[in-house]
């Protein structure tokens, strides 16, 4: 009979990182990551199956409309999605098998690249790695995945958690976003400007949804920097999606920084 997969071992990754510079420190503790050699958090395994009709979505503004809105043209770039056909499920499934060969002699740096590898597939096959990982019992594998998913270029990763929640994976796409919004305020900035202009509303909600929920205010306040105009605007509307609170303590951080409100 074959032997059943190891528990995969994870390459411990460097903290302190600018990836969550300025954190409130309870919005830190709420971050998940991955399991540590040395005994530090764990991230959860795979998320639950696809939500039945009914069931309530992700707080707030985030994903607002995200099965009504269409999506703006966009002329900038393409996206890494598409309809997802027997061939791309053909894929996914190979994939998988070839990690569970993989877990089962111990190759585990050779698990995790064929991990970070898949991470970067277009957004609409990630749902399948989900689906094939949960059946395959590698619910560490699959959190593993969204960590390093959690590291792409912000539209890319945008465009991943929205094929999570279309396929019903909500507490997925929350994760990944989340994860995805620890790094520079600049950097956050530019990329929602950048999807701003290219009309893609939906998506800079969601994104910055999760943003001002993660962030502390001030951190939030320095990504306005880019275009002020047009940033502080989208800012305030999603603190305002969160909370009163939250919403003032922005207001108070963007006139610190010379932002007027």
């Amino acid at each position: 009979a074959p032997t059943a997969p190891t528990v995969p071992k994870q390459r411990k990754r460097r903290r302190g990182s600018a990836r969550f510079a300025g954190m409130a420190q309870e919005d830190v503790d709420a971050v998940p990551v991955p399991a540590q050699p040395d005994g530090g958090p764990a991230l959860p395994g795979l998320g639950p199956a696809p939500a039945p009709a009914g069931r309530r979505g992700l707080r707030g503004a985030r994903f607002a409309g995200a099965a009504a809105e269409p999506e703006a043209p966009s002329t900038a770039r393409p996206r890494e999605t598409g309809p997802v056909d027997d061939r791309a499920r053909q894929e996914a499934a190979r994939a998988v098998e070839r990690l569970v060969s993989l877990r089962t002699r111990q190759l585990s740096g050779e698990a995790h690249a064929l991990l970070v590898e898949l991470a970067y597939w277009p957004a609409a096959r990630v749902p399948l790695l989900a689906a094939e990982l949960q059946h395959a019992g590698l619910g560490a594998d699959w959190a593993t995945l969204l960590w390093e998913a959690a590291s792409l270029p912000v539209e890319r990763l945008v465009a991943a958690a929205d094929a999570l929640l279309a396929a019903g994976r909500a507490d997925d796409a929350e994760q990944i976003l989340r994860q995805g919004v620890g790094r520079p305020a600049e950097e956050i900035g530019e990329a929602v400007r950048g999807l701003a202009a290219e009309g893609r509303h939906r998506e800079v909600r969601a994104l910055l949804d999760a943003y001002v929920r993660v962030r502390a205010p001030e951190e939030a306040a320095r990504s306005a920097a880019p275009e002020p105009r047009t940033l502080v605007p989208l800012l305030l509307d999603a603190a305002r999606g969160v909370s009163d609170t939250r919403y003032w303590d922005l207001v108070h951080a963007l006139r610190v920084a010379g932002h007027h409100t």
